[in-house]
């Protein structure tokens, strides 16, 4: 299992944070586990959806499976430190339609 895994995903330092991902293209473990266990998606539907390969796809779930309470840590974290952005730095955008539909 291991040497599938290793011929279809990697880490690289730098691309979308050195968060696992699928060789060759930006799509994280994280991402692939997401649309599987909160969009209900398939592994057939992300693969077609991304113009994967369907064995990157089942290797990198294997790989989110085998490693979940890292992934997991990971975006918990990500989301945490996107939440704490927005608070300090609100969309101006927002602002400006809120008043807009306050009036």
């Amino acid at each position: 299992m291991e040497l599938t895994i290793v011929q279809h995903i990697t880490v690289t330092p730098g691309l979308r944070g050195g968060k696992p991902h699928i060789i060759g293209t930006r799509i994280t473990v994280s991402d692939v586990a997401f649309f599987h266990l909160t969009w209900g998606w398939s592994a057939e539907q992300i693969a077609a959806e991304y113009d994967l390969s369907l064995a990157s796809v089942y290797a990198a779930l294997a790989y989110y499976y085998d490693h979940r309470a890292e992934v997991d840590q990971r975006t918990a974290e990500d989301e945490a430190f996107a939440e704490a952005v927005k608070k300090e730095y609100p969309s101006l955008l927002q602002e400006k339609l809120n008043l807009l539909r306050a009036k």
